[in-house]
């Protein structure tokens, strides 16, 4: 049997000096599963925030438009949390693209997921805006891209995340320890980013691996609202399909409690809104009633605008838009909590003395102004 026949499809070798095989560049097979993207159209994907032509279909691969600019990226419909994604990316020239995974459905790609980057330039010296670089936060072990197709291989199993270049290995990071992306989406879309650059990428597809996270849906539909209870005043509320809508003055509180936890939510609220999202809160009207309260207000010099720890810390404003979606992400851990207004850290806080569980309310705070909330949801955590 030859040394090429015997190999394990995971090893290629080169000779040594001595004429040994050494074991160099692991590269493991192309993924097995499902083809996201049939090599004739764009079904299955959405174009965000630009128009029809940021994205095109020819000679078998998706095109970048070199007219299509950031905000605008092609996002996949389905969702992916753990998984192994593989394919190929076209250089020629200048370059400028990229490839997200756990993308939100609305706030920015590169913020709220990840984004892999795609550029022409091979450097010497990697640095965290290079090719293969978790942009714009860690850079390659390498940089090793070439003119014409390139390959790559993306593993995301929680919390590793191994990125392959043409058969090499860049990444090989544990997201848990990176004092940044521990806070990322572990589970969203998969998308291209478009930078007035363009870019080609084929045979797509994706192996799904098992589930690791276990959220608990507060609200996807109307059936929902039992998990709720009015514990304020009389909120106007409205189940508009996936989408929730207080108004009025009041509070709709969860039957559950909640001490260490991750809430997430869309949220998108009328211009001069005021409300919260409210924990660690028990009953009202009684001598020991206590809670924390997280503002909604888009006023960017408000005392407390969104994202304050209401009476503790005032949020750095994050410029949100009147009636646009926003991901909402509020983490609390024993005595600390920290808010993320579209992957951004907007309020962090380590001083909270009721470490008691509570539930979490959504507060409407002035009639006439509407908050509306969607894929709300809430993970417990493990001290």
């Amino acid at each position: 049997m030859s040394l090429r026949s015997g190999m394990n499809r995971r090893q290629l070798f080169r000779l040594g000096a001595a004429g040994v095989p050494v074991l160099v560049n692991a590269q493991a097979p192309l993924a097995t599963g499902e083809a996201i993207f049939d090599g004739a159209s764009l079904r299955g994907w959405t174009i965000v925030d630009g128009p029809d032509s940021s994205f095109f279909v020819d000679d078998g691969a998706i095109a970048v438009s070199p007219v299509a600019s950031f905000p605008s990226w092609l996002r996949s419909e389905a969702t992916y949390e753990n998984f192994e994604l593989t394919g190929e990316f076209f250089i020629r020239g200048w370059t400028d693209s990229g490839i997200y995974i756990h993308a939100p459905e609305h706030g920015r790609p590169t913020l709220c997921g990840l984004q892999i980057k795609v550029f022409h330039q091979p450097e010497e010296t990697p640095t965290p805006q290079s090719a293969g670089s978790v942009f714009p936060l860690v850079a390659p072990s390498k940089v090793n891209v070439k003119s014409g197709w390139n390959s790559f291989r993306i593993r995301s199993d929680w919390p590793k995340l191994v990125v392959a270049i043409n058969g090499e290995t860049v990444h090989d990071l544990d997201m848990e320890a990176h004092p940044e992306l521990r806070y990322r989406l572990r589970s969203g879309h998969i998308g291209i980013a478009a930078a007035s650059a363009p870019c080609r990428f084929r045979n797509l597809r994706v192996q799904r691996l098992p589930a690791k996270e276990q959220w608990i849906s507060l609200y996807e539909s109307a059936a929902d609202l039992k998990k709720w209870t009015v514990s304020e005043g009389k909120p106007e509320m409205a189940a508009l399909g996936h989408v929730l809508r207080l108004n009025g003055l009041g509070h709709l509180s969860t039957n559950e409690k909640f001490r260490d936890f991750e809430f997430q939510a869309y949220i998108r609220a009328a211009s001069q809104h005021n409300g919260g999202v409210i924990f660690r809160s028990t009953p009202r009207g009684t001598p020991q009633h206590k809670h924390y309260e997280i503002q909604l207000h888009n006023v960017e010099e408000a005392h407390y605008p969104t994202g304050s720890l209401y009476g503790f810390k005032r949020a750095s404003y994050p410029r949100i838009e009147d009636e646009k979606w926003y991901l909402f992400q509020l983490i609390v851990r024993d005595k600390w909590c920290l808010v993320r207004i579209n992957g951004e850290n907007v309020t962090e806080y380590d001083r909270l003395d009721n470490l008691e569980e509570g539930t979490i309310e959504l507060q409407a705070h002035r009639a006439g102004f509407w908050t509306e909330f969607k894929r709300v949801r809430v993970k417990r955590l493990t001290t």
